[in-house]
């Protein structure tokens, strides 16, 4: 019998449209004894992310769907409390996708397993964010597909979202016009004035468009697609010749029951800008280098995440 008493919050149903009661339970699930070569690690933080959602789902995207009464998928930040591995030592820090539990037996040389060196001043849950799969994805998209220029203008959707908040800050530093796209006015107060954007469009104030064009009055030269919809459709004809769309999630169209509906969707497509989707997954080169570098600036300079 396990010491260890382990909750996980699994997947009962397939969502119809947004979660409802029932379509998630929290269950006591036990906790397998290592084998050789094998840990068990205690979860300390939990990510939460859009890609979670239409992996609810019964449909193939770039990752396999949640299977029923299996824990909600994500990447995490654990302690190693029991190890028959010579990699990983009890005490140990690293970041896994667990899934949404407390506690997971798993191979030490498993792939997308990572120790964690901690550095001073940078919170554990950093590691989810900035130094994590959405800053990885912010800076990659960024940097490999958007490829921005001093004094071009980028404007980057859910600016106050982990990912925004890396495209945006790292789009300053390179020397960019940064406009950000969020809804309502206590979030585009953070993005101004603590992360440091030139501007920041609030889409719930009711003059979307209006809004976007007034603050790049030169055009648009990247846009970092996080949202779709209604942000999409505002981007589109201010678009620069030669601007570069980061495609890396519709987050509005993730409840969606007919995605045939989700007409935005082709969008930058039929106006022919080659660049590719963006999922950074474990496949990545560099994750360790990209991480090091993220909480290296994170720990010299005042990003915010």
């Amino acid at each position: 019998m396990s010491e260890y008493k382990n909750r996980a919050i699994v997947l009962k149903q397939r969502p119809q449209g947004e979660i409802q009661d029932g379509d998630l339970v929290i269950e006591e699930r036990s906790v397998r004894a290592p084998g050789d070569g094998e840990v068990v690690a205690q979860i300390l933080w939990l990510s939460l992310d859009p890609y979670m959602r239409p992996r609810m789902n019964d449909s193939k995207g770039y990752m396999d769907p949640i299977g029923i009464d299996e824990p909600i998928v994500g990447e995490s930040v654990a302690r190693i409390v029991e190890s028959r591995s010579d990699k990983l030592e009890v005490g140990d820090l690293v970041t896994c996708y667990s899934g949404w539990q407390e506690y997971v037996t798993f191979p030490a040389d498993a792939p997308m397993v990572y120790k964690i060196h901690q550095k001073d001043n940078v919170p554990l849950q950093t590691y989810l964010g900035v130094a994590g799969m959405p800053g990885r994805t912010g800076y990659c998209g960024l940097m490999y597909v958007g490829l921005p220029k001093p004094g071009e203008t980028v404007v980057v959707s859910a600016a106050s979202g982990p990912v925004g908040t890396v495209v945006g800050q790292t789009a300053k530093s390179e020397g960019c016009r940064v406009v950000g796209v969020a809804g309502g006015p206590e979030k585009c107060d953070f993005v101004i004035n603590e992360l440091g954007f030139d501007a920041c469009v609030d889409y719930k104030a009711g003059n979307l468009e209006a809004d976007l064009k007034a603050a790049c009055p030169d055009g648009i030269d990247v846009y970092f697609e996080n949202v779709g919809g209604a942000v999409t459709r505002a981007v589109a004809p201010l678009l620069n010749n030669g601007a570069r769309v980061p495609i890396c999630g519709y987050v509005s169209a993730y409840n969606a029951t007919d995605m045939a509906r989700w007409k935005h969707l082709s969008t930058f497509s039929r106006l022919w800008i080659p660049c590719p989707s963006t999922a950074f997954s474990s496949s990545l080169n560099g994750r360790t280098s990209i991480r090091k570098s993220r909480t290296s600036w994170l720990h010299a300079s005042p990003v915010e995440n």
